[in-house]
């Protein structure tokens, strides 16, 4: 989804692909085929380009650390991405920087766990510190019995370190917040969107979160954008974070009565709570990474509308998602819909949908909604009319 903002900036991008048919390599003109797990491969596609980013956190520690060795240049840096990758990095990072965030604590024993939740309650969340993503590697855990197959798994790959504990927090929503800082140390930031989860997936998002209030928007916002510049991100960030009722015992924006956000997690990269700028902001996520690490003035982050909605299309009964163009398109002419080249699978996010408008009155909020769900769910095969 870069391809096309890099092709309006006259930019030319290179992607390495897991395969000749991964969706990145049916647009990119130059996708050579490698895993990023493959050192050799890397470095070769590495030597040349002018900077290196990424679209997701799973590139290993030494592959990061050659491609510094070889004075390649990296955006956001490994020292910066670490804390995307390293749910427990990031959770120490928080912490000394005062962010709110759930109580958490590192476990490799059933000990450590019982200590945790007598502190906390049942029940915990257990997290993976590395490799996990839309609800995998994440368990709401009732028992310690429930926790002793993580345990088991301890030392293992992703689980090297232990496991993360949090405490489940009593959340009112989910909310997002996307921003962007370059290297030179402009930021800018998107309105703060509210995501609606579906078994750990994310289905729909609401721009801007309705009814949200004004100074917790305004404490979400000014937090991104602190944990961007303490850690020196560079290129687009996400901030996915729990709006609760203040005051909480795992800590708040203000410490004040009312509203709180509690960090839950950060993606260093152009997220899925982000899609929606691509038609419903000045300047898309895609168009702002771009811009952001190759150090160039950043884009305006402005809506076009008063409501934007969002909605993912996941995997169904459809194995071919292009006949159901025609409807949608004549039944919705406002209606844009984004396909990304995979191929079908139960549960699989395999594009977007996104409707703005409105005049800011619930009603109008409501009938995005419904148009939204609507072309979703019949790409996807649940209604068929």
């Amino acid at each position: 989804m870069c391809q096309p903002p890099a092709v309006a900036l006259s930019l030319t991008l290179s992607v390495l692909a897991e395969s000749p048919t991964a969706s990145a390599a049916l647009v990119v003109p130059h996708s050579p085929v490698g895993e990023h797990t493959d050192l050799a491969a890397v470095r070769e596609f590495a030597r040349h380009c002018d900077v290196v980013t990424f679209d997701h956190e799973h590139v290993p520690a030494d592959v990061l650390a050659a491609l510094e060795a070889d004075g390649i240049p990296l955006h956001p840096s490994p020292a910066a991405l670490v804390h995307a990758q390293d749910k427990l990095a990031m959770r120490r990072r928080l912490t000394e920087l005062g962010l709110p965030c759930p109580r958490w604590a590192q476990a490799r024993t059933a000990q450590e766990v019982e200590e945790f939740a007598a502190q906390v309650g049942w029940p915990i969340v257990v997290k993976a510190p590395r490799g996990g993503y839309d609800g995998k590697g994440v368990q709401v855990c009732r028992s310690l019995a429930e926790v002793e197959p993580w345990l088991s798994g301890v030392g293992e790959a992703g689980l090297v370190d232990g496991l993360l504990l949090e405490e489940a927090v009593d959340f009112t929503r989910e909310l997002a917040v996307m921003v962007a800082r370059s290297p030179s140390g402009q930021a800018a930031a998107w309105p703060v969107a509210q995501t609606v989860q579906t078994d750990g997936v994310c289905t729909e998002v609401l721009v801007p979160a309705p009814d949200l209030d004004e100074d917790l928007a305004v404490a979400a916002v000014e937090g991104a954008l602190r944990i961007a510049g303490e850690l020196g991100v560079t290129g687009v960030m996400a901030m996915e974070l729990f709006e609760v009722a203040g005051p909480s015992g795992a800590g708040t924006a203000d410490g004040s009565a009312g509203s709180a956000y509690l960090v839950n997690e950060l993606a260093m990269r152009p997220h899925n709570s982000g899609h929606w700028t691509i038609d419903g902001s000045v300047t898309s996520q895609f168009e702002q990474h771009l811009r952001a690490v190759l150090d160039l003035p950043l884009g305006d982050p402005s809506t076009r509308a008063p409501w934007t909605v969002m909605g993912n299309v996941l995997g169904g009964e459809h194995p071919d998602l292009y006949p159901t163009y025609r409807h949608l398109m004549a039944r919705d002419p406002g209606l844009k819909i984004h396909l990304y080249g995979k191929g079908v699978r139960p549960g699989r996010k395999l594009g977007h949908v996104t409707v703005f408008g409105g005049d800011g009155s619930a009603g109008s909020l409501a009938e995005l909604r419904e148009r939204a769900r609507h072309a979703a769910d019949y790409l996807q095969g649940v209604i068929d009319e």
